[in-house]
């Protein structure tokens, strides 16, 4: 059976007929029509057709439950109708211009919505929902446009591998802080410094890359590593760290990678205070592998990352925190962690003018 689902024609109905009369079963005929059991199903539930019953001794078997081919063929026919409405978002108007710059930008559709929502307030033309977003994309009809928009998307997290729920075997780091030791005013994420960490590794784990996400404003900092050693981490962290005013870098959450088996040093050259999640316990650092997610549209898995300069991973950042976040009303993490520096509305005017 193909993809495409296709209506039933009238001659399969006049063949489900026909084989129904005789006494073949339903699941039977949908193998010989090369269709679904349920769409066969469906086609006699909603036709009035019964299941005739087994008869008690000899005679003529019961009627098997009135179906007509003809009959049901009309009713399909009449509930196919065209929609009152044209579609809202299709291509060549305004609208559909907006969503496609907004796209080939790299938002997504929940942030293309948002957007729309805050920048014309007063045109509600020129606004529209993520969900409809997403299905005018997906009835685009099939071809080398529809590929490309398509291709515009974040299909979300890459699937994660099971991790064993056995004994850590990595070995200890010392002098490690529990995550369970933060003060409370971490958790409640009110005031912004405090930082979730990781790699992301490209192929074969011979590459990485530094992530660092700002738990109050979702802000992201890239930073180049030479590997993943610890040396590489202390050297790379530090260095981007520094970059930043000392009252925003006030502490890190980790996870237990042998990365960070230098986190005193990174204390003493930062002075950002490094607590460890628990082992296999992602969720400890949610923000951070909801990051990594988006970041691998720019980093795919299986590349090689060695090659990125930290002035393009600044610029990859610069993407992620200039977006506006659903999570964080539609505002963009730049605009909450440097609210002197940045102004979205001069940045989307900007972002206009270049013609994205």
């Amino acid at each position: 059976m193909g993809k495409i689902y296709k209506q039933l024609s009238i001659e399969e109905r006049a063949l489900i007929q026909t084989q129904l009369a005789t006494g073949v079963k339903p699941a039977t005929i949908a193998m010989g029509l090369n269709r679904s059991a349920s769409t066969i199903s469906r086609e006699l539930r909603r036709n009035g057709w019964r299941r005739p019953k087994t008869p008690r001794g000899p005679g003529r078997p019961s009627v098997t439950g009135g179906y007509c081919a003809e009959a049901a063929h009309k009713r399909a026919q009449a509930s196919t109708v065209k929609p009152r409405v044209e579609r809202r978002l299709r291509p060549g108007t305004p609208l559909w211009a907006h969503v496609m710059r907004y796209l080939k930008t790299g938002y997504s559709p929940e942030q293309i919505a948002g957007t729309l929502a805050l920048v014309h307030a007063n045109t509600p033309s020129l606004q529209v929902s993520h969900e409809t977003i997403y299905t005018a994309i997906y009835a685009m009809p099939r071809g080398a446009l529809r590929t490309e928009v398509i291709g515009w998307l974040r299909f979300g997290h890459a699937k994660r591998r099971p991790r064993a729920r056995g004994e850590d075997r990595r070995g200890k780091i010392p002098d490690m802080v529990s995550i369970h030791e933060r003060p409370p005013e971490i958790e409640e994420q009110l005031v912004p410094g405090h930082w979730e960490g990781d790699l992301i590794k490209g192929a074969y784990n011979r590459s990485a890359v530094g992530t660092l996400v700002e738990r109050t404003t979702l802000f992201t900092v890239l930073s180049k590593m030479d590997n993943a050693s610890a040396e590489a981490a202390l050297s790379g962290f530090s260095h981007v760290l520094n970059r930043i005013e000392a009252q925003k870098r006030l502490s890190l959450t980790y996870d237990q990678g042998r990365e960070m088996a230098q986190h005193r040093r990174l204390t003493e050259a930062t002075g950002v205070n490094v607590y460890f999640a628990d082992p296999h316990s992602p969720w400890q650092r949610g923000i951070n592998e909801n990051t990594n997610g988006l970041l691998r549209q720019y980093l795919p898995k299986g590349s090689d990352l060695s090659g990125f300069t930290q002035e393009e991973l600044d610029a990859i950042a610069w993407q992620l925190n200039t977006r506006p976040r659903k999570s964080l009303g539609f505002k963009c993490p730049a605009e909450l962690f440097t609210p002197d520096a940045f102004d979205f509305k001069q940045h989307h005017a900007a972002l206009f003018a270049l013609g994205h």
